[in-house]
Formats: C-alpha cells, structure tokens, sequence
C-alpha cells in the first residue's frame, strides 16, 4: 500500500500545493482531524477521523484493498508535525508494509510571517502545543520567537507567564484562523494581550528587542555587582566553582547563602534555558540580589528569602548546588538536597578548617561519589610607587561532590 503523509497548510484548500492537491485526489482514503476531513469534502474518497498513530495503523491494516492512503497533516509535515510520530510507528511496527511518501506544505510560520510581512528565518521557532519547551529562555536571548500554542498553553496564558516574568513590553502578534475568513491579527504588547481570549488554535510573534545572546561562558568583573556590605564570592573563585558544577543545558540550579548574587548571576546568563534559586536569609544581601538580577534583566533567576534549609522545601528539585554559605547547618542542607534528588552535584565553599571538616563529614555521611577537594589561592597586583606588589588573597576550599555519571572527575 502506498501512504502519503501529506501537508496541507492551514487547513484551507486554497493553501495546498499542486503536488498536494494531486496525491489527495488519487487516495482511496483520507485520514485526519475532522476539521481536515471537511475542508476536503469534495474528494471522492472513504473517511477516517483520526490522529492517533496506533489508530492510523490499525485502520490501514484492516483495509488491504487500499491502493493509496493518505493521512492529512496541518502545516507542513516536517515542522512540529504528527508525521514524525506515525512514521517512527510504521518503521517500527510495520517496517516493509507500505510505501511512505511525505508531501510538504506550508507551514504556519512560513504563512504568519507573509502575513506580517517579515522574515521567519531568524526566528526561533517553538510549539507548547502538547510540548514543554523553554519559552522564557528563548524569549530572553532570542529577538523574534515564534510559537505554536495549544491547550492550557493559550496566548493569554502565554502573555501572562511573560508579564509575571517581567517582560511585559514584548511585543505580540497573534495570529487567529489563519487561512479562513474569519482570519484575524491582534498585536499589542505582552501585559496587554493578557487580559483578553483567543481562538484556541492560535500562533503567536513575539519580538523582544532587549534580547541578549548568552555569553560562551561565565567570567563577570567583580566590579560588575552591587556589594554593599553583604558578602561576595570573588571572581577567581567564583570561576573554578561553577566549573566544578559541571552544568547542564536546562538545568534547575540553587544558590544556597547567595549574598548579593555573583554566583547565581553568573549561571543565570549562561543557562537562560535553565532556572536558577538564590536563597538568602540576610535583608540588605536580598536588596542587592533582587538590584543585581535587574540590571542584568535575569528573567530566570528566582529569589527565595528565608534560611536553609527551611527555605529549600518548597523549591524544585536541583540539577545542582552551589553552597556558600550554610549558618552552620551544612548536613541538613545536604540531606534536603539529596532528599529532592539523589544525583544532584554539590559545591561548597569553606574558608575556615571547621568548615571544610564539617562539608566532609557530611560527604563521607551521605556517601556521594565523585568527592574533590580543591585549595585556590591567589594573588592580585597593586601598585606601589611605579612598582607592582601581589597581595595575597586568603585560601578558600571547593569542595565537590555527587552528580551524574558523567560528572565523575
């Protein structure tokens, strides 16, 4: 049997392309969303609604005496399309069976982007329809995103999660019915788009002209942070233990004593798909926190106010852990930790002998793998006269501990 997977644009017919129009108008059946079926009522051909795979398959093997099948499939077929599903099901389960031909269309992005009059080829393209992906990051590092929405994933719902997130100036287009005559665009900005209702099939542009690309890799000036009083893991340290994190793409991080945020301000520019914690127990650090992750427009970055390991309960679960600062509970902290998740990669900082005893009796107590410890000392130069003096910075230990196969040393 052959089967063409075919794209059918829009919905509308008048989107179809003449390879299109000519592979449905030799099938002996279509296959679809009901709503796909109806716009192609005037094709001679037997019907069944369906989208499940497992139920596409199962029809074509009860009907042998179809010479040709096609499934219609909205868009195109190669862009967040139920084609890669059937098919991964067929070359599973039904490998030599049939003859598969996909038929592109035109996809919703390419059609909105016409519509807009502007070019989708430096968008990021996502789809929440059905789907987790990380809005937030790519709307924080990418100017123009496209998306697609579905379910509880409405524009509204949309506009108000970015609005929560502080980035209620971005602007929106929403795209509705494309393709049919009760077609419609509604732009406007995020927090303004949040407040009405639409189609439940719709697209969304949203262009955010403070987006800023993520650095390589970590490295900020000091000088960067607001300090004040509150204390700040310095930039040679603050290097070598976010190294030592061995970080992941979409990581949940926390920051355990964060003070004013050197640490946590940093991962969260290099992981803007990921979500990063500060936890801080001191008023006038917290006041500098929330000023520095301003300055910075760290959208991921979540401030948690309270002490640890109280404060910890209510956070998701961590990918991996810096601790600089754990007011003598460090073995509590540690148990909350790997409470939530076993293999969470844990880093903490220790400048006095009795802390760095109290880490490692709680790594040797909680039995985590890959243990290292690490002594940096380093020494910065001032100048005296025309001359330059290096001044000796106090010792600090990175201790390391827990994580993934693949964080082992």
């Amino acid at each position: 049997m052959k089967l063409q997977i075919v794209g059918v644009g829009m919905g509308n017919p008048d989107t179809l392309t003449r390879q299109a129009e000519r592979a449905i108008a030799q099938s002996d059946c279509l296959i679809g969303a009901q709503r796909m079926l109806e716009a192609f009522k005037d094709f001679a051909a037997a019907r069944f609604a369906s989208c499940s795979p497992t139920e596409i398959l199962e029809h074509l093997r009860r009907h042998p005496e179809y010479r040709t099948a096609t499934v219609l499939m909205s868009g195109d077929v190669g862009f967040y399309s139920g084609a890669k599903g059937l098919c991964s099901l067929i070359e599973r389960e039904a490998s030599g069976e049939f003859e598969v031909v996909r038929i592109p269309g035109v996809s919703s992005v390419q059609y909105f982007c016409a519509l807009l009059q502007t070019s989708w080829d430096d968008a990021k393209l996502l789809s929440l329809h059905g789907r987790k992906q990380d809005l937030l990051g790519a709307v924080m590092t990418y100017p123009k995103v496209f998306l697609l929405t579905g379910g509880e994933n409405t524009p509204r719902a949309v506009c108000g999660r970015l609005t929560e997130w502080g980035l209620g100036d971005v602007r929106i287009w929403v795209g509705e019915w494309l393709s049919y005559p009760d077609e419609a665009v509604i732009q406007g900005s995020a927090r303004e788009l949040a407040e009405r209702d639409f189609a439940p099939l719709s697209v969304m542009l949203m262009c955010n002209p403070l987006a800023q690309t993520p650095p390589p890799t970590h490295g900020l000036p000091d000088g960067t942070f607001l300090r004040g009083g509150a204390p700040m893991t310095k930039s040679e340290v603050r290097a070598v233990s976010i190294a030592q994190l061995r970080l992941h793409r979409g990581d949940v991080v926390w920051d355990v004593g964060a003070g004013t945020g050197s640490v946590c301000c940093e991962i969260a520019r290099v992981l803007p798909d990921g979500a990063v914690y500060a936890v801080e127990r001191d008023a006038e650090a917290l006041e500098l926190l929330r000023q520095n992750r301003q300055r910075m427009s760290l959208y991921n970055l979540h401030i948690a106010a309270g002490e640890a390991p109280g404060a910890l309960e209510t956070l998701p679960t961590p990918d991996a852990v810096f601790i600089g600062g754990s007011g003598g509970g460090m073995a509590e902290i540690i148990a909350c930790i790997l409470k939530k998740n076993s293999a969470a990669r844990i880093v903490a900082n220790a400048i006095t002998l009795e802390t760095v005893a109290e880490v490692l009796d709680s790594f040797r107590r909680f039995a985590l793998p890959h243990q290292e410890v690490l002594q940096l000392t380093s020494a910065r130069a001032h100048t005296a006269g025309n001359k330059h003096m290096m001044m000796g910075q106090n010792p600090i230990w990175i201790l390391s501990g827990g994580g993934r196969p693949d964080d082992a040393g």
